[in-house]
């Protein structure tokens, strides 16, 4: 599924609770793309901070990147360091207004909660305008609808038509409205048509919205998968140490490439 992935993309990449690929991971840097702009929807990880390492980011839209508890994100905030990524500071009601701009067919989404804050000062391409309804000075930012070429996450299962199992993750959801391209890894696939049942429909991404799926088990780990299985903290925690520097990281993914093969 790699292959959809083209350089100069823009790639939506969902906070690590609601389903990261990290199956894709390996064949994205693989593939080799380079120079991709990535939205975390609305914070990244590991996924956000590996492909970072592996040299094919060129910015990143974020309202944060952290490893949870084991600290930050050491080659992203090595990378900014440098200089070597520009970063988009968000929030994560703008990300989510701009994917809902996106998915409905219009420019920009209006928020007033950003109003007073710093991070307006460090993003040109958000505007602030006076509400044209109002009677008086009534200050508010538009947010640029985000229309993300690709997006990328990975759900418990799906059915042999393409529909995809999000369960409450509507983000997801989001995510895929306001994308062209849609790429899903599974834990399983299953053969009863998931939108048929009353049971699970509501929670059903239609196959309309999905490109490809990939049968991918333990697709999230060391992240974990609602309703699967846990987070493996520890290989996370093992992960921020050695990818403290660009060796221990180079290492890190090279003996992960080994024991994967």
């Amino acid at each position: 599924m790699a292959k959809h992935i083209e350089p100069g993309m823009r790639i939506a990449l969902p906070v690590d609770y609601a389903g990261v690929s990290m199956a894709m991971t390996r064949p994205i840097i693989e593939h080799g793309a380079g120079n991709l702009d990535l939205v975390c929807v609305p914070t990244g990880g590991l996924q956000v901070d590996q492909l970072i390492g592996a040299g094919l980011v060129r910015s990143v839209e974020t309202s944060a990147i952290s490893l949870g508890e084991a600290g930050g994100a050491p080659r992203f905030n090595a990378a900014v360091r440098e200089g070597a990524v520009q970063l988009k500071d968000a929030t994560c009601p703008a990300i989510h207004a701009g994917l809902m701009a996106a998915q409905k067919g219009i420019p920009f989404m209006p928020m007033r909660g950003l109003i007073g804050s710093d991070v307006l000062r460090y993003r040109e391409d958000w505007r602030v305008i006076d509400n044209p309804l109002a009677d008086a000075a009534d200050p508010i930012v538009l947010i640029p609808a985000i229309k993300p070429d690709v997006t990328i996450f990975h759900a418990p299962m799906a059915d042999r038509f393409g529909n995809v199992w999000i369960g409450r993750r509507r983000e997801l959801a989001a995510m895929a409205y306001a994308s062209e391209t849609i790429l899903v890894t599974v834990e399983r696939i299953v053969d009863e048509n998931l939108l048929a049942d009353e049971m699970s429909a509501a929670g059903v991404l239609p196959a309309l919205y999905v490109t490809a799926v990939g049968l991918a088990p333990k697709g999230a780990w060391p992240y974990g998968l609602w309703g699967e299985y846990s987070t493996d903290t520890e290989e996370i925690a093992h992960y921020a140490k050695e990818a403290r520097s660009a060796e221990g990281f180079s290492a890190y993914m090279s003996l992960a490439q080994t024991e994967t093969a």
